[in-house]
């Protein structure tokens, strides 16, 4: 639901701005200006005003570099990036990591300094929604935009994904409550439905909860499957579910007009993996011989999504890209940054709108604290504990613009509305400037390359 704040004393309305907390992208907020300041947001759900109205006690406002004694320094902006650009042009398996809440324009910027000195690129899908991307590149991908789902979808499923609170607007401004082209009566022409061993808020609002077993997904989904071809279920119950229930669900499903899946890390991280999501492609393949169906993953970042498809573009890979070849790798477990870290290969580590540190598992921390890292953020967190050089940046979507992808690919510019901090910079900004002091250093003869760059990225 959206959350309309209180009257509050103000200097003018900035209309129709984005939100940069999660992958619905809403791009219909209105921030409340006072003092260069965001004092209110008209339109946002709790969780995406709260982040728009800044948390100024721990940002980040100056760069800094730790000195010998240990403790972190203000320094100059250009000490700070010809800093950076030692470590990142002497290093030999650097690392960039992070990018999902920054803008596609720094991405550019950052994809062609990786290219250059033969780095890995990835960002935080390696530990939630990489297994959807790689059922994706096995078994298709069924999508459609949330503005069909709007104006035709009838039926709305919900798996592993708990919307009511991980994206409180998803039901309001597009899945459920809204009224569409032929959904006129909006939640009473819908049919929703969540499957889900938990009985969430999602689940109480339903038409029809679905409680499987945990780890049951596999098995479920390919007894629908099952039933969509004409197969008969000996099993009484499947996965903890009576086979009379799937019977009725399957028919439900077959019946809809116009349906769509929507699929969260509870279908993603549970036993099968990527395993779950090729089966639940598969369904609504299945489906769509009846009926008219897609799905799309509950992306989590308000650009996770977006640097998932620059780089599938740009490359052929949607994360844990690998320059140290010359040329675009990838490999499951080889080429993924929880992998790199805990085998201790990278020798510096550069993290961009993230913080690994308060993610990562703790054999992957451990080598953080042993190498030099760069961190490109804009408030304080555990892996500021961990960096050699912080330079802060400034929030897309409120102090710079750029463009975003929503959760189902389309591309969302988001503008600025206020100013952002005199000692900070943008990002698209700062990884420019990193970029054209390592070429700099590069071609110095004492700087040798540890690998023979690509030509084509200069």
């Amino acid at each position: 639901m959206s959350y309309e704040p209180p009257i509050t004393d103000y200097d003018t309305i900035v209309e129709d701005c984005t939100c940069a907390f999660c992958g619905c992208n809403c791009d219909d907020l209105d921030y409340l200006i006072k003092d260069n300041h965001v004092v209110a947001v008209r339109h946002a759900c709790r969780l995406g005003a709260s982040k728009i109205m800044e948390d100024i006690d721990q940002r980040l406002l100056v760069p800094m570099v730790r000195a010998d004694d240990g403790e972190l320094e203000e320094v100059e902006w250009d000490t700070a990036l010809d800093k950076a650009a030692e470590l990142i042009a002497h290093s030999i398996r650097p690392v960039f990591y992070g990018w999902s809440e920054t803008s596609t324009e720094c991405m550019k910027e950052g994809l062609e300094l990786g290219e250059y000195i033969g780095a890995v690129l990835d960002n935080q899908a390696t530990i939630c929604h990489g297994p959807s991307l790689q059922a994706m590149q096995n078994a298709g991908y069924p999508i459609q935009t949330l503005g069909e789902v709007t104006n035709r979808a009838d039926m709305v499923v919900y798996s592993g994904s708990n919307a009511m609170n991980s994206h409180p607007r998803h039901l309001a401004r597009y899945a459920v409550f809204p009224r569409g082209y032929f959904r006129k009566r909006g939640r009473f022409d819908r049919t929703v439905v969540t499957m889900d061993p938990k009985f969430s808020d999602t689940a109480k609002m339903s038409d029809k909860w679905i409680g499987f077993e945990q780890n049951g997904d596999y098995g479920f989904y390919n007894a629908i499957r099952a039933v969509l071809k004409g197969k008969k279920l000996h099993a009484d119950v499947i996965s903890g579910i009576p086979k009379e229930d799937i019977y009725e669900l399957v028919d439900q499903m077959k019946s809809a007009e116009f349906g769509v899946l929507f699929f969260g890390l509870g279908l993603t991280h549970t036993l099968s993996k990527q395993r779950n999501i090729d089966i639940a492609i598969k369904m609504v393949m299945d489906l769509n011989k009846d009926s008219k169906w897609g799905l799309t993953p509950m992306r989590g970042h308000f650009n996770v999504n977006g640097f998932n498809i620059f780089m599938a573009y740009e490359t052929g890979f949607a994360f844990g890209v690998d320059f140290c070849r010359g040329y675009a790798r990838y490999m499951l477990g080889e080429t993924n940054t929880i992998d790199l870290l805990t085998r201790k290969e990278p020798d510096v580590f550069m993290v961009i709108a993230a913080d690994p540190g308060a993610h990562f598992p703790n054999g992957a921390n451990q080598h953080l604290a042993n190498i030099p890292v760069i961190q490109i953020d804009l408030h304080w967190g555990p892996t500021t504990e961990l960096a050699d050089v912080v330079l802060p940046g400034s929030f897309i979507a409120v102090e710079c613009a750029g463009t975003s992808y929503r959760m189902d690919g389309v591309p969302i510019y988001m503008k600025k509305a206020i100013d952002k901090p005199e000692t900070c910079r943008d990002d698209e900004w700062i990884i420019r400037e990193i970029k054209e002091r390592v070429m700099k250093l590069r071609k110095e003869p004492n700087v040798a390359p540890k690998y023979v760059p690509n030509p084509a990225a200069e």
